[in-house]
């Protein structure tokens, strides 16, 4: 995990499963529930392809990046407050496996605190998304 003086931390895990596979898996919204507990504890998907979460911060609304060949899981995450969140994350490609990198950034107002939790929600995320995917 890095900081930057500009408030964003790049924090990764490697996954020994293809990126092809890890992609499959973490790009389809309905299984976030089962690995992105920071994000959702359940998730539905709108008439508009929207999806609608329930959050540690409460319902959300999540757009995904459309499906790509580049390992490309960007989402944007629309707060109750009205306030949107840019959330990059790649899937990267590393020999057999696979190195998950999430790019949080430090929103305005935020604590040093508020911050540190949100990085540790996003690694337990990645460490279950670890999980689930390395099993056989």
């Amino acid at each position: 995990m890095t900081t930057s003086e500009t408030g964003t931390r790049h924090i990764g895990i490697h996954i020994d499963r293809s990126a092809d596979e890890v992609y499959a898996y973490a790009s389809d919204p309905s299984h976030l529930p089962e690995w992105a507990a920071g994000l959702s504890s359940s998730v539905e998907e709108g008439s508009d392809g929207r999806w609608t979460a329930d959050s540690p911060m409460g319902r959300v609304v999540v757009d995904f990046a459309p499906r790509n060949d580049f390992g490309v899981l960007d989402h944007h995450v629309t707060l109750p407050t009205g306030e949107t969140v840019h959330n990059p994350v790649r899937v990267i490609a590393d020999g057999t496996g696979c190195e998950v990198v999430f790019t949080l950034r430090r929103r305005p107002g935020m604590s040093a605190e508020e911050f540190r939790r949100d990085a540790d929600a996003v690694s337990a995320d990645l460490t279950t998304l670890k999980r689930l995917t390395e099993r056989t």
